[in-house]
């Protein structure tokens, strides 16, 4: 027995102006993850283990 495919929503007017206005927002705010800590302590095991 076959799934009907449902349609995609698509967002129109003023909705869409909005989502698109805060995607190209939130898409120019880039940021890079700290992973000094992690790397730190990945580090000390490594030594620990003597590998």
């Amino acid at each position: 027995m076959a799934i009907t495919i449902k349609p995609i929503p698509v967002l129109k007017g003023k909705a869409a102006t909005t989502f698109n206005q805060k995607a190209s927002k939130n898409s120019a705010k880039k940021f890079a993850v700290d992973f000094s800590k992690q790397k730190a302590e990945s580090i000390k095991i490594l030594a620990k283990a003597k590998i």
